[in-house]
């Protein structure tokens, strides 16, 4: 995403002041690339309206935010979905999640167990596939992801719910990966994660679409109580630079556990009601 910015954004605005940022100029940014490379744009335009949000929020700059679509930049520009219409993952509601999981938790198997991780963990479905004991913490209950294995190519630390927790403890703890395919040595395929579904009946949905029943959940249930960066880190979703340091100030991770707890016991809130009756 940083690169995008340096091609597109910063030779038309990367040398001026954020409060001089108008909606000419971010219509200028924008426009060359709408049509032909709409996905990328439409991802520069909600990076601008991050960054110009946060110099809001720290007084350098006033007013409405010009890169904002809704009420703004949708009346200047094609709608992206017409362009180029974005293929989504089939999710699941998230209202439905606690009765799937309390299914899935019924299903055998280390592709069964592998996708149960990646929903309490709302990672993706490759970074549960190649994970390894040595990248978990158990004292800690931190399981951080190297650069290297990471969409964005940057470390990601996931805080581990007791849920979680209490998964891997089922695990026969070896060196080597945590969930292994056929041999010790190598990793499950992403299809096996999709037999699991296909199993239970559910090929309508993937794995991968539990991101966004996780981050559906956050936004309307527990968002008054995460900010929204906290959320989007949770599922490691790059920030503004300034955005992303504000929030590495002491508290950012200690959030995230309390909403990985959060989410964990959502999950299986239909699990143990039934256990209680």
């Amino acid at each position: 995403m940083a690169e995008h910015l340096a091609t597109y954004a910063s030779p038309v605005i990367g040398a001026l002041p954020v409060a001089d940022v108008d909606t000419d100029l971010v219509v200028k940014v924008l426009s060359p690339i709408w049509g032909a490379r709409t996905e990328t744009a439409t991802r520069v335009r909600g990076r601008i309206e991050s960054i110009l949000d946060w110099a809001t929020v720290s007084k350098f700059r006033q007013g409405d935010n010009p890169a904002r679509w809704r009420g703004h930049l949708e009346n200047l520009l094609a709608n992206p979905n017409k362009i180029a219409p974005v293929k989504n993952h089939p999710a699941l509601p998230w209202r439905e999640v606690p009765a799937f999981m309390t299914l899935l938790a019924q299903c055998q198997g280390t592709a069964a167990r592998a996708a149960e991780f990646t929903i309490l963990t709302a990672a993706r479905s490759g970074e549960v596939r190649g994970a390894s004991w040595k990248e978990v913490d158990m004292k800690a209950k931190v399981w951080t992801i190297p650069a290297g294995r990471m969409k964005a190519r940057k470390e990601h630390r996931v805080p581990l719910s007791t849920a979680a927790m209490t998964l891997l403890a089922t695990i026969p703890h070896r060196d080597g990966l945590i969930f292994p395919g056929r041999s010790e040595s190598v990793a499950l395929s992403d299809m096996s994660l999709t037999a699991v579904l296909r199993r239970m009946g559910r090929s309508d949905i993937t794995i991968h679409g539990f991101r966004s029943s996780f981050r559906d959940w956050c936004a309307e249930v527990v968002g008054n109580s995460f900010p929204r960066e906290v959320c989007e880190h949770a599922l490691a979703h790059s920030l503004p630079d300034g955005v992303e340091a504000a929030y590495r100030r002491g508290d950012l991770l200690e959030k995230r556990v309390m909403l990985m707890q959060a989410w964990a016991n959502y999950c299986y809130s239909q699990h143990e009601s039934k256990q209680a009756m």
